[in-house]
């Protein structure tokens, strides 16, 4: 039972996900920081208000936290807009100059009298001159 759970642990998918969380966490906590410490007070140096975190409606008595609603989000955005244009787009760069064209469609067949390799729009083997019918499409 062991040796099933280490064979599992050990499998490279296993190992590349554990790896990709590890680093999308500290992605995701430099983002995070780029947020709080850089934009938030830029952006909150432009509209007036000291910080993001700061901004709240009360409904009833309850605060609402809308700046720290606004923290998240724009951190997501960075996340997301950081991953698309250095992880997707190169990835599918690469995906498109490795991909192999499609096999290309047979230019012969072969006739079902004498087993020769005919062309395949002929209508008759040149070889034995037996009609082989039109090419299937």
């Amino acid at each position: 039972m062991l040796k099933g759970f280490r064979e599992f642990i050990l499998r490279g998918n296993v190992v590349d996900l554990a790896v990709g969380v590890v680093i999308g966490a500290a992605f995701g906590a430099l983002i995070a920081s780029l947020t709080r410490d850089l934009l938030t007070p830029l952006i909150a140096a432009i509209f007036g208000k000291p910080d993001f975190s700061a901004i709240f409606v009360t409904v009833n008595g309850s605060k609402l936290m809308v700046g720290n609603f606004l923290n998240a989000l724009i951190a997501f955005l960075l996340v997301a807009t950081a991953v698309y244009f250095f992880v997707v787009v190169p990835v599918n760069a690469l995906m498109k100059r490795y991909a192999t064209a499609p096999p290309a469609a047979p230019a012969t067949r072969t006739c079902p009298e004498c087993a020769s390799a005919i062309p395949i729009q002929a209508r008759r083997c040149p070889h034995c001159t037996s009609q082989v019918g039109a090419a299937a499409a």
